[in-house]
């Protein structure tokens, strides 16, 4: 489906799972509802979301950007060999959020709108974190008034537009947030104060990302912050935005699982030498946890551990250390359609705990109680839980490890964030092109040695929009996966 027409908004084309077979005769049967309830809708942008956003995490660009996973066949990702993305997939998420807001406007029900506006706001900020500048306030209009063409916003504009949405649905769903029915809400059984909690981390997030180049930045931190009633965020493990897998069939299947993978991919997913090598060195339990061993040492060519990540665009990376039987691959806890613990999240309690504890080590914000080495090894401390890992951690007393002991400085803080936001989304790669933490390097075949920034902006732009898309490269600059964005220039 070409681009511009997922971005006009042709809302009841996504209502069904994108199908458009018979699309009239659907929609004009006697016997359907003219209105269908909002909650319907709510499931459907929670779970396509939350999936969508962890799939980018493992394998897509992401995960190669972030260093997790090291494809030992077509690896043009980690070889910086990237062609224009598509984006329609994130407009169609956006496309059933705002068709969810509509029914609720129709309906009388204010909190499913409120939820649509953190849903909207993570969908949207992704885009414009991959992208840049692209259509925002005038795209999805084209049953309102025809726009098929919508024009490119700057990304600083469509940041402080999501911004204000987020702090809209804190406030929405604090006076309003009562009837979200716990049955269609995936992630938090219909909570108000937890979606709440989501809006506001989320605003942290964000505010953390662009604080560079938004000059209020720090001060909206610290508001959020200093006010946990009218601002709550994430407190616990309990809070993360998350929804599990159900493990029946291959959408709703973790990706590393057997419905999503066969069994050559399963070999041409390596871990990452980055990956090992930062938890071998840290004695870290999840090491043993997402990591297999190699099914041999003996032969290894260069490393003979037990466990042996492989470097990202390596000459004959199956060959690298001898052969794949001298090679890791994910565990068995990656490898299930339904993992024991991991799910799909939007966003983590631990994530939060860094966020802060990266705010106040830079002397920008306080936190009553808390200092920047109390959320540093919270962030931690709640990996480690999340995973199972707590009383295995303190067996190896982690956290006194010279490597791990807070030292107050930003590589080792966003080194521990990195690791435990494996698999989360673009979260790694984010704070790589943000910080140069941790301190990747490309590898020898790439065709480039330094990282992309951007996804290029999807060539049927070029077809459909073209004197918007032309716009924006005057705007913006080129078209290219090494211009930097707003917010890291």
């Amino acid at each position: 489906m070409k681009a511009s027409i997922i971005i006009a908004g042709l809302a009841a084309a996504f209502t069904f799972s994108g199908c458009t077979k018979d699309f009239e005769s659907i929609n004009t049967n006697p016997n359907s509802p003219a209105v269908t309830r909002p909650e319907y809708h709510l499931t459907q942008a929670i779970t396509q979301t939350a999936y969508a956003y962890a799939e980018n995490g493992f394998a897509r660009r992401p995960a190669a950007l972030g260093r997790y996973i090291t494809l030992i066949r077509n690896n043009d990702y980690e070889l910086f060999r990237w062609t224009a993305v598509d984006w329609s997939d994130i407009y169609q998420r956006a496309m059933i959020v705002k068709t969810m807001q509509q029914e609720a406007a129709v309906t009388g029900q204010p909190a499913y709108t409120a939820a649509g506006k953190v849903l909207m706001a993570f969908n949207m900020a992704y885009l414009t974190d991959l992208y840049g500048d692209a259509p925002w306030s005038k795209a999805l209009q084209s049953v309102e008034n025809g726009n098929i063409k919508p024009v490119y916003d700057s990304q600083e504009d469509i940041y402080r537009s999501l911004l204000s949405l987020l702090k809209e649905a804190n406030t929405e769903l604090k006076n309003n947030g009562a009837g979200i029915d716990a049955k269609a809400d995936a992630m938090f059984a219909g909570s108000a104060l937890k979606w709440r909690k989501l809006a506001n981390s989320l605003r942290l997030r964000m505010l953390l990302r662009c604080a560079k180049n938004y000059p209020t930045a720090w001060t909206e931190m610290q508001e959020i912050l200093s006010n946990s009633t009218e601002y709550p965020i994430m407190g616990s493990n309990a809070d993360n935005a998350e929804v599990p897998y159900q493990g029946v069939k291959k959408d709703d299947s973790w990706t590393g699982g057997p419905l999503n993978m066969i069994d050559n991919d399963f070999q041409k997913t390596k871990a990452s030498k980055e990956l090992v090598d930062a938890l071998i060195t840290r004695n870290d339990p999840r090491l043993e946890l997402w990591i297999a061993p190699v099914s041999s040492r003996e032969g290894a060519t260069i490393d003979k551990n037990l466990f042996v990540g492989i470097p990202h665009a390596y000459t004959n990376p199956g060959d690298y250390n001898g052969g794949e039987s001298h090679q890791s691959t994910l565990s068995s806890y990656f490898r299930q359609n339904k993992p024991a613990t991991f799910k799909a999240s939007l966003m983590l309690w631990s994530e939060v705990c860094f966020i802060a504890a990266e705010a106040i080590q830079r002397g920008k914000v306080t936190l009553s109680g808390q200092t920047a080495e109390s959320m540093y090894l919270s962030g931690i401390s709640s990996s480690m839980e999340y995973y199972g890992l707590t009383a295995e951690a303190a067996k190896r007393s982690y956290y006194e490890q010279p490597a791990v002991k807070y030292n107050g400085t930003l590589e080792q803080l966003i080194t521990q964030k990195w690791i435990a936001m494996t698999f989360r989304g673009a979260e790694g790669w984010f704070d790589f092109r943000r910080t140069g933490y941790p301190a990747f390097v490309a590898g020898p075949m790439a065709f480039q040695k330094t990282f992309p920034v951007r996804y290029a902006w999807p060539t049927t732009e070029q077809d459909v929009n073209i004197d918007n898309y032309n716009a924006a490269i005057k705007a913006f600059g080129a078209d290219d996966i090494n211009t930097k964005m707003w917010y890291l220039r």
